[in-house]
């Protein structure tokens, strides 16, 4: 299926069994890889660098926002429905010119930096994450979690504005399958 916006061929990296929504957007598809058997459903939008991981799926209407930010996936992992990824923000705080409709030349202020997910990373609908996020292996969220910038604890579910966490994640029938998947990502 061809992709409406941009030609499949411009990625920098697109593995096998990749399915791209005719409906996605990537402003930048050089600066973008995409593992293998990863899904990227219509109506998402990917605006900055990323790099992918193996066996993911990111739901419709997801934005990953912010040009000169970098978005770092791991494997097997599930963005919900409408989910908000933001590499890059201003500061509300702090006055400042960081909007890229301003020459460059006149810019100043604001915030741009990495979002990292590791392996099994789960984000529950319209979830937002805020830019210099790092996201520990088996890290989830509820529904509508404001994700800011400090510690988390891996296999553990947060939820809330102000991502608050709400119990650890029981994966113990995981653990049983972990190293089959982790096999598969070899092939």
């Amino acid at each position: 299926m061809d992709n409406i916006f941009f030609n499949l061929q411009l990625l920098k990296f697109l593995g096998n069994g990749a399915i791209i929504g005719k409906t996605v957007r990537i402003r930048k598809p050089a600066q973008v890889s995409i593992g293998k058997g990863t899904i990227i459903d219509d109506f998402t939008y990917i605006s900055g660098s990323a790099e992918i991981g193996a066996y993911c799926h990111i739901s419709p209407n997801t934005t990953v926002s912010g040009g000169l930010g970098f978005l770092k996936m791991g494997n097997y992992v599930g963005i919900g429905p409408g989910c908000s990824i933001n590499l890059s923000s201003s500061d509300f705080i702090k006055a400042g010119l960081d909007l890229p409709s301003a020459p460059e030349e006149l810019r100043f202020g604001g915030q741009c930096s990495k979002v990292e997910m590791e392996d099994f990373v789960l984000l529950g609908a319209h979830t937002v994450v805020l830019p210099g996020t790092f996201l520990p292996e088996g890290f989830a969220t509820a529904a509508g979690t404001i994700v800011r910038k400090r510690h988390y604890e891996p296999w553990t579910l947060y939820g809330g504005h102000n991502c608050e966490k709400l119990c650890m994640r029981d994966n113990t029938e995981f653990l049983t399958h972990k190293e089959k998947l982790l096999a598969s990502l070899q092939d």
